[in-house]
C-alpha cells in the first residue's frame, strides 16, 4: 500500500499542488529510492538485530511518512513523506524470505512464499477502498488510512511474526560474486519487471483520469488488480510443475497484454477493466515468483538471495518514471505505455528462448 499509494493519488496531487509532470515523475522515482534504501539497510539490520527488526522499522516509515504527506503543502516536504513511506517495502519484504526458511518446513516454504507476497494483493483491494475517501473528500484521506494501516501492521508484525536472533542469520558463502552467477537470470528479469510494473502503477490512474469515467473508477480499478492478482497463491505449484523460468516469462507477457490494453484503452471501461484485472495476475505472480525462484537458486541465503534481485528491481524503479516524465511530454503517454508493453513482451519471449538453451546445455548426452 505504501509503494503504490503515490501513484494512485498522482492526479489530484497535480491538481491540488500544481506540479509539472518532470517533478512529479522525480517524486515517484524518488519513492522508489527510499524503497531501494530500505531494501539496502534491511540487511545489516538483520544481522544486528534478527530478521523481524527490518519488518517492524518498515511499519514504521509507513507510518511516519504517510503522516508527513499528510501535512505536505510543498514539493520538498511531500517528497519527503514520499520516500520516506515508499521505503517500508523494501524494508518488510526481504526479510520474510530468511524468517520463512528458518521456522516453515521445507516442503511448505514454496507456498508460504508464495502468500506472503500475495499479501500485496489484499493491500492492494484495501488501498482501492481508501480511495474512495479521495473521491469523497480529499486525497490526503488515503495517506492517512495508509498511516494507520501501518501502525496496524507493525503492531501485527511484533506479536505474531517469530523472532530469528541475530546469529540465525547464515553468513555469506562465495561472496558477491557467488551470488550474482545464480542469480543472473532472475536479476535480469527483475530489470524489466520492475520497471513495466511502476510504469502501470504509476499511470493508470493518468489514464482514467483523461476519459469521462466516473472518479470512482480509480479505485475500482486497484481492487480488480488486488482481487485478481490474488491467483498468485497458486505460484508455488506452478513454479513446481513448470518451472519458475517458465512461470516469469509468462508473467512478463501477461503484463505486456495488460500495459498494450490500458495504451489503446481510449475511454473504453471494458478494456480498462480487463487491463487491470490481466495486470493482476501477471504482477502478483510476477513479484511471488521472484521469491520462489531465488529461494530455490540459493536456498541457504533466501534473504539475501531476493534482496538481490529486488534490489537491481528498484534501480529499475527509480530510473523507468524519470524516464517516463521526460519522455511523456513529446510523445504522449500512449505511446510510452505500448513501448514498456513490447519490452515487456520481448523479454519474456528471450525468457523462455534462455531457458531452453539453459537445459539444452545442462542436459545429459545421448
Amino acid at each position: 500500500m505504501a509503494r503504490y499509494v503515490y501513484g494512485l493519488t498522482l492526479p489530484d496531487i497535480r491538481q491540488d499542488l500544481g506540479l509539472s509532470e518532470l517533478v512529479l515523475g522525480l517524486i515517484a522515482s524518488a519513492t522508489f529510492a527510499g524503497y531501494l534504501a530500505g531494501l539496502v539497510l534491511a540487511g545489516p539490520v538483520s544481522a544486528r538485530r534478527g530478521a523481524r527488526a527490518p519488518t517492524t522499522v518498515g511499519g514504521v516509515c509507513g507510518a511516519v511518512g504517510a503522516v508527513t504527506v499528510v501535512a505536505a503543502h510543498s514539493p520538498g516536504v511531500l517528497a519527503a513523506g514520499a520516500v520516506l513511506c515508499g521505503s517500508a517495502g523494501g524494508w518488510v519484504w526481504a526479510p520474510y524470505s530468511d524468517i520463512v526458511t528458518r521456522t516453515v518446513s521445507p516442503r511448505h516454504q514454496s507456498r508460504a512464499l508464495a502468500m506472503i507476497t500475495t499479501g500485496t494483493g489484499v493491500g492492494l483491494m484495501a488501498l482501492g477502498g481508501l480511495a474512495f475517501l479521495a473521491v469523497l473528500g480529499s486525497w490526503r484521506l488515503v495517506w492517512a488510512g495508509v498511516g494507520v494501516v501501518a501502525v496496524i501492521a507493525a503492531i501485527v508484525n511484533l506479536r505474531l511474526v517469530p523472532r530469528t536472533e541475530p546469529d540465525d542469520v547464515p553468513r555469506t558463502q562465495g561472496g558477491v560474486a557467488g551470488l550474482a552467477r545464480a542469480l543472473a537470470v532472475p536479476a535480469g528479469y527483475s530489470v524489466v519487471y520492475f520497471a513495466v510494473i511502476v510504469i502501470y502503477f504509476t499511470y493508470a490512474a493518468d489514464i482514467l483520469g483523461g476519459t469521462e469515467l466516473p472518479a470512482v473508477a480509480v479505485p475500482v480499478i486497484y481492487v480488480l488488480i488486488g482481487a485478481s492478482g490474488l491467483v498468485a497463491l497458486a505460484t508455488g505449484a506452478m513454479a513446481g510443475r513448470w518451472g519458475s523460468t517458465r512461470v516469469a516469462a509468462m508473467c512478463l507477457v501477461i503484463v505486456a497484454l495488460a500495459l498494450a490494453l490500458l495504451g489503446m484503452a481510449g475511454d473504453s471501461l471494458s478494456a480498462i477493466v480487463v487491463s487491470a484485472c490481466v495486470f493482476g495476475v501477471g504482477y502478483m505472480t510476477g513479484s511471488a515468483v521472484l521469491a520462489v525462484w531465488t529461494a530455490e537458486l540459493v536456498p541457504d541465503r533466501a534473504g539475501a538471495a531476493f534482496t538481490g534481485c529486488l534490489v537491481v528491481g528498484a534501480v529499475s524503479s527509480v530510473a523507468a518514471p524519470a524516464i517516463a516524465g521526460t519522455v511523456i511530454p513529446t510523445v504522449g503517454l500512449g505511446p510510452l505505455l505500448l513501448f514498456s508493453a513490447a519490452v515487456s513482451l520481448g523479454s519474456g519471449v528471450g525468457l523462455v528462448l534462455l531457458g531452453g538453451i539453459r537445459r539444452n546445455a545442462t542436459a545429459p548426452a545421448a
